[in-house]
C-alpha cells in the first residue's frame, strides 16, 4: 500500500510474529509484565518506548500475546490515562515545530506545503478519535497550538 502524502510505495519492514501465541521464551509472569508497564509509564515513558524497553531489555517481542491486552489498555485499568493519544500528540509536536520554523524562514515553500499535509493529518486523526470518544468532542486543532506556544 502506498503512503498518503509521497510517492512512494512503501519500505520494507519487519513483521509481527503469525501466530498470536505467546514467546515460549519469556519468564515474565503476566502480573510482572503489568507491573514493569506501569513502572515505566510512572518514569513517563510512552507506550511506545515501554514496548521498545520490554522488547530490548526483557525480550517481551508482544504485550498483547502475553497479556492478551495492549500497553494502553492495562495503563487505563491501573488508571494512568493519557490525556492525547500519543500518535496525535506527536504529530500535532511535528508541526509546531515546523511553524516555529516557518516564523523565521518564511520563504521555505517547500516546509509551507509539509506544514500543510500535517495538518490534515491532525485533522483526520483528531476527527477519528472524536469519533471513538478518545479525546474530547471540543477539542480543537487551533486552541491546542495556543495552549502550547
Amino acid at each position: 500500500m502506498g503512503r498518503l502524502h509521497s510517492h512512494r510505495h512503501g519500505q520494507s519492514h519487519s513483521i509481527r510474529p503469525i501466530t498470536p501465541s505467546s514467546a515460549t521464551w519469556v519468564k515474565q509472569s503476566v502480573q510482572e509484565i503489568e507491573d514493569l508497564i506501569l513502572k515505566y509509564a510512572k518514569d513517563g515513558l510512552t507506550t511506545s518506548e515501554i514496548g521498545v524497553k520490554l522488547r530490548d531489555q526483557y525480550a517481551i517481542p508482544l504485550v498483547r500475546s502475553i497479556t492478551k491486552k495492549s500497553i494502553t489498555e492495562i495503563l487505563e485499568q491501573k488508571g494512568v490515562k493519557q490525556e492525547m493519544p500519543e500518535d496525535l500528540n506527536n504529530i500535532v509536536r511535528k508541526a509546531l515545530g515546523l511553524q516555529k520554523h516557518l516564523k523565521t524562514h518564511t520563504s521555505d515553500r517547500r516546509n509551507v506545503r509539509s506544514l500543510e499535509l500535517l495538518e490534515a493529518k491532525v485533522h483526520r486523526l483528531s476527527s477519528y478519535y472524536k469519533k471513538i470518544g478518545r479525546i474530547p468532542k471540543t477539542w480543537k486543532y487551533k486552541s491546542v497550538i495556543a495552549q502550547l506556544e
